[in-house]
């Protein structure tokens, strides 16, 4: 099996390689690693993270960061914890007291809480921040769960099991992929994007609604257009010309696939300003698709979405 590449698909990115190589506590007073297999639900502290971007290879770690005196925190918490543990292992809850975790708490930047994110293929994916109703949750983890197949993260967790998570372990219980979803899905392993792309786009033309086909094809569309980018020649276009279309479109698309969400949004709405009428579609539409692609539950696309908005009218 070919090796995906999480970091051109995840969404966002943050430095977290200071606790990713943090060797483990040499005292044996110190807190244990985290045992997720006896468990679905979980505390990570500063120590113990390196362990569950480990996990994260196998099963996508859901990562609540919350504090004793947060309110909001206590509301969404049981939330988190009924929803991962109807999902039956496919996703694992590590939870983050900030206020113990000061270091966990800066790298994942977290301003407000309670802030949720994931960890998939040791990569970290910005989820949503605030007290959330449960729908948006599945809605969410869903979404989630679809990203983390297409980068070849498909295990579980048995809960009370003992025993080390295993990636074949989902099989017998995963409900099998529609035809054109796994055609996608292998296409995308082969690295041929132009088959996946086609796969996507079949899958909604015989369901406009496939929420699933609908960000598969956004992601799928980034990853073609990012391989063939020259990242020096186009950024060296993009600073010289600042209307340059072809250019501000292609530096955003970097931007996005390295994780800089906010710089690629106000680059487009920049752009999108300065031209006129007759030459904003094409912006407005790459606009609309990197907001599938970070998904609407991201704050920094709501931000986006109002300025457009505003732009528009």
């Amino acid at each position: 099996m070919s090796q995906p590449n999480p970091g051109a698909v995840l969404r966002g990115a943050v430095d977290l390689s200071s606790l990713r190589n943090r060797p483990a506590p040499a005292d044996p007073a110190a807190p244990a690693a985290p045992a997720p297999a006896d468990g679905l639900v979980v505390d990570v502290t500063d120590q113990t993270f390196p362990q569950i971007v480990e996990l994260s290879r196998t099963v996508p770690v859901v990562i609540d960061l919350w504090a004793e005196w947060c309110g909001p925190c206590k509301q969404l918490s049981p939330i988190l914890e009924k929803v991962v543990t109807e999902l039956g292992g496919r996703l694992v809850l590590a939870k983050v007291d900030v206020d113990a975790n000061p270091q966990l708490a800066q790298a994942f930047r977290a301003q407000s809480i309670p802030m949720v994110v994931a960890m998939v293929a040791g990569q970290p994916v910005p989820l949503f921040t605030g007290a959330v109703p449960e729908p948006q949750v599945r809605e969410v983890f869903a979404q989630l769960l679809q990203v983390a197949a297409q980068n070849g993260v498909t295990g579980t967790v048995a809960a009370g099991a003992g025993q080390d998570a295993e990636a074949g372990q989902s099989e017998p219980e995963e409900p099998a992929l529609p035809p054109l979803h796994a055609e996608a899905y292998d296409a995308i392993e082969a690295g041929d994007y132009t088959r996946a792309i086609a796969a996507y786009e079949q899958a909604l033309a015989a369901d406009p609604r496939d929420e699933a086909a609908q960000a598969g094809l956004g992601q799928v569309r980034l990853l073609a257009r990012v391989q063939s980018i020259d990242a020096p020649v186009v950024r060296a276009a993009a600073a010289a010309d600042a209307q340059d279309v072809t250019a501000q479109l292609a530096v955003a698309d970097l931007d996005v696939s390295g994780g800089h969400v906010e710089d690629a949004f106000a680059r487009l709405l920049e752009l999108f300003a300065a031209l006129g009428p007759d030459e904003r579609a094409e912006v407005r539409e790459r606009l609309l698709e990197l907001f599938g692609l970070v998904g609407e539950a991201d704050p920094r696309v709501a931000t986006a979405r109002r300025s457009l908005t505003s732009l528009l009218f």
